[in-house]
């Protein structure tokens, strides 16, 4: 497998040290630009929209009626609020030093107007097949791209997007998922992929209403667990939480004169991995998201459009911070492991919350990962079944259920680093066609915009 991963690493070179950083962070001044900065001017109207509806009573999600906008939310962030928050920014931070997290936080910020283009798109573009509600980058790609040419890119988009989540991605997630657990309790990685894999394929075959289920009840859970058990570890260090901060903003730009040093890394990586990593959480630009947002029940499209922005927010401004805070100011970052390597991954976070829990820190992370990746599992193979159900029909669902679920299983034995860098390669690769079409269609975003803050309705009728 050695020669398979140097090509996987070598491509990933190509796609993600200048090519992506270019297209996505462009694509957050773009949008930013074009929406005359709609993630700073509307941010309260969008936590309005967000949480100013919350019922515990809501309708229950379908495939023929879609969700409510919470719903839809919750669904997207469940996808969003996985293993990145947990063991994605301790890899960063080690290949990029402390100062990765600042360019997390900048692609958040740009990456705040690219999905509010994704979203309110996949509300403008949504449809009905056979009686189903559907929606996604494949349909908007077809609007912007006419005739034979964008069926065929909506296809190339469809074919990334189930390897990249729905097989790679979740492969991810199952890796972080075995690591915790084997250094929590001690059980074997391969019975913990055994046993993940049988719980997704009952959710997988409880269909749409059964996957917002487990994203109702499990994401605002583990958020409010995970945000105590962190504020407690950054508590105990709390003298150490501006050192943390000095360390991430001039880590950002001179990383030789922090800890950065020690790992051995340039403003370069340090943008590299703070980008890849923050695709990673976020997934804004990345064309998964809007599968979710496309079946909320809205009156306007841009209204999605500004809840899916707060998904960013939570996501990376709000709950990355906390992983970021316990890592640094517990001093656990550059330490070594037995074979001299540098820990990182869901263990370098363990390690951190062992520092003030003791063992039972690993316990904590282990829950977190496993609650936190199981749901995102849900999320990924969401979008990945949108995708082969435009490619293939209804009677592909079962094959895709139960592939994804021997991948889960696969996932947790597998080396993490091929893992992560596989994942790096098809996030990158389904970016390119859904960027291409949010670009084409900035003047539908634009359009749109203009006539929801001028009080019009829209038709959703084809432009």
């Amino acid at each position: 497998m050695e020669w398979f991963s140097e090509l996987v690493v070598s491509i990933n070179k190509v796609l993600w040290d200048v090519f992506l950083i270019i297209v996505l962070c462009g694509a957050g001044v773009y949008f930013t630009i074009l929406t005359k900065g709609v993630q700073f001017r509307r941010f309260k109207q969008s936590f309005q929209l967000t949480f100013g509806s919350i019922t515990l009573r809501g309708k229950k999600a379908s495939e023929k009626e879609g969700m409510t906008s919470f719903q839809s939310l919750l669904t997207s962030v469940s996808a969003q609020i996985g293993t990145g928050n947990l063991a994605g920014v301790a890899t960063a931070m080690v290949s990029g030093g402390p100062g990765s997290v600042f360019w997390m936080w900048v692609s958040a910020i740009l990456g705040m107007a690219t999905i509010y283009a994704e979203a309110t798109l996949a509300q403008r573009y949504k449809t009905t097949v056979n009686g189903e509600l559907v929606g996604g980058p494949v349909y908007y790609i077809r609007a912007a791209i006419k005739g034979p040419a964008g069926k065929i890119v909506a296809a190339i988009f469809s074919v990334f997007i189930i390897i990249a989540l729905g097989f790679m991605g979740n492969m991810v997630q199952a890796n972080s998922v075995g690591g915790a657990m084997e250094a929590a309790f001690g059980v074997p990685s391969e019975s913990i992929g055994a046993g993940l894999a049988i719980l997704s394929l009952l959710v997988f075959l409880g269909g749409v209403k059964r996957i917002v289920a487990v994203a109702e009840k499990v994401v605002p859970f583990m958020a409010v667990f995970f945000t105590l058990s962190s504020l407690v570890v950054i508590g105990v260090n709390f003298r150490n939480i501006i050192p943390a901060f000095y360390d991430i903003f001039v880590g950002a730009f001179r990383p030789q004169a922090v800890l950065g040093g020690v790992l051995g890394v340039s403003v370069q990586k340090s943008i590299r991995f703070g980008i890849a990593r923050g695709l990673f959480t976020h997934e804004a630009g990345m064309g998964s998201t809007p599968h979710a947002h496309a079946l909320a029940r809205v009156k306007h499209p841009c209204e999605q459009g500004l809840v899916a922005m707060m998904g960013v927010f939570i996501d990376t401004i709000v709950l990355l911070p906390l992983t970021v805070l316990a890592i640094l100011t517990s001093g656990v970052l550059g330490t070594t492991d037995t074979e001299g390597g540098f820990v990182t991954g869901i263990e370098l976070t363990q390690s951190a919350f062992s520092q003030v829990f003791g063992h039972f820190g690993y316990v904590i992370i282990a829950i977190c990962v496993f609650f936190f990746a199981f749901a995102t599992i849900m999320g990924w193979y969401f979008f990945g079944l949108a995708n082969v159900k435009y490619l293939f029909g209804k009677k592909a669902v079962s094959v895709y259920a139960i592939l994804v679920s021997i991948f889960v299983g696969i996932g947790c034995a597998l080396k993490v680093d091929l893992v992560w860098n596989l994942a790096d390669l098809f996030n990158g690769l389904m970016v390119i066609p859904n960027i291409s079409a949010l670009l084409l269609l900035g003047s539908v975003v634009v359009k749109l915009t203009k006539d929801w803050e001028s009080g019009k309705s829209n038709n959703m009728e084809q432009e």
